[in-house]
C-alpha cells in the first residue's frame, strides 16, 4: 500500500488537465483523494485520466455509497468491484462513511445518521468485519454531519466511534468540518469530541466549508474553510499528530491555484500547531 503523508486536495473533473500539465513543486499536494465510485468502470475517460495523474500522486480512495450503518444486505457486487480497484490502485486506504444511505428498494444519495446504541454498535461492527473481510485491509471510516437526533441514542458520537473502532480494528477519517457542524447542531463541545477519539486509528483529516444559517450549520462542501473550523483543526493536531490532511470541494469548485493557496493555509497553521 502506499504511504500517504502531508497534505492532500479531492481530485475532481475539473481539475484533471491542470494536475496533467503540471503543478509547481513548491505547492502541489503530496496526494489526492479520489471519489471511488467514479472509477469503478471498466474503462472510458475517468479512468484513462486517472492512470496519468495517478503516476505523479499517491492516492487514496473514498467511497460514498457502502451504507455500512443500513439495514439492508451489503451489497457484495459493489464490494466485490471496489475491491477490485483496489487491487488495481493500491491506496493509502480505503474509507467511507459511518452511516446508512441505502435501504433494501433504493440508494437514497444522502448521508443519515446511525442511532448510537448499543444494538447498533453490534450491527455496524458485524458489517464492517465483513467488508475488511471482502477488502483484505481495515476500512476507514468518516463521521458526518448531521441535523437530527434519536431518542433511542444511549450514548455520545464519540463514544460510538472509540468502541467501534476498538471492537472492530477499523480506523477513522476524521472529518473537523462535521464536527464543528453537528456540534453547533446538537449543543455539544467539539473539542470533547475530539478528546474522545482515541488516537491511534485516526488516519486521515478533511477540512471542509459550510453555510452557517444561525439556527442550523449545513455541511455544504462549497466554501473555504471558515475560521473556527480552522482553529477546531489546529487543536485536533495537538491532539492527534501530523495526520494527513486534506480539503474537500464538491460546489462551486474554485479555479486549482485558489485551492493551493487554501492548501497553503492548512500547512501554515499545522505547522503552528505541531510546533
Amino acid at each position: 500500500m502506499t504511504k500517504i503523508q502531508g497534505f492532500g486536495l479531492g481530485l475532481r473533473v475539473e481539475h484533471y488537465a491542470a494536475f496533467e500539465a503540471g503543478v509547481d513543486a513548491a505547492v502541489r499536494p503530496d496526494w489526492l483523494e479520489i471519489i471511488s465510485e467514479n472509477y469503478m468502470v471498466p474503462g472510458g475517460p475517468p479512468l484513462a485520466h486517472l492512470e496519468r495523474i495517478r503516476a505523479d500522486y499517491p492516492l487514496v480512495m473514498h467511497g460514498v455509497s457502502l451504507s455500512v450503518a443500513g439495514p439492508a444486505p451489503l451489497d457484495l457486487g459493489y464490494l466485490r468491484e471496489l475491491k477490485a480497484l483496489a487491487d488495481r490502485l493500491q491506496p493509502g486506504w480505503v474509507s467511507d462513511h459511518l452511516c446508512w444511505s441505502a435501504d433494501a428498494h433504493s440508494q437514497l444519495h444522502d448521508l443519515l445518521p446511525v442511532p448510537l446504541t448499543r444494538a447498533a454498535l453490534d450491527h455496524v461492527g458485524a458489517r464492517i468485519a465483513q467488508v475488511q473481510d471482502i477488502l483484505g485491509r481495515p476500512l476507514v471510516l468518516e463521521n458526518v454531519s448531521s441535523y437530527v437526533r434519536f431518542k433511542a441514542d444511549e450514548m455520545p458520537e464519540w463514544e460510538f466511534i472509540a468502541q467501534l473502532l476498538q471492537q472492530t480494528g477499523a480506523k477513522m477519517l476524521l472529518d473537523v468540518n462535521n464536527i464543528y457542524v453537528s456540534g453547533r447542531n446538537h449543543g455539544f463541545d467539539p473539542r470533547a469530541y475530539l478528546d474522545g477519539i482515541p488516537v491511534e486509528p485516526v488516519r486521515q483529516i478533511h477540512l471542509a466549508g459550510h453555510e452557517d444559517r444561525g439556527d442550523i450549520v449545513i455541511d455544504t462542501h462549497d466554501h473555504p474553510v471558515r475560521d473556527e473550523v480552522w482553529q477546531l483543526y489546529q487543536y485536533a493536531l495537538m491532539r492527534f499528530g501530523a495526520v494527513p490532511t486534506m480539503i474537500e470541494r464538491d460546489d462551486h469548485i474554485p479555479s486549482l491555484p485558489e485551492l493551493l493557496d487554501e492548501l497553503g493555509v492548512a500547512r501554515r497553521l499545522a505547522a503552528e500547531a505541531l510546533r
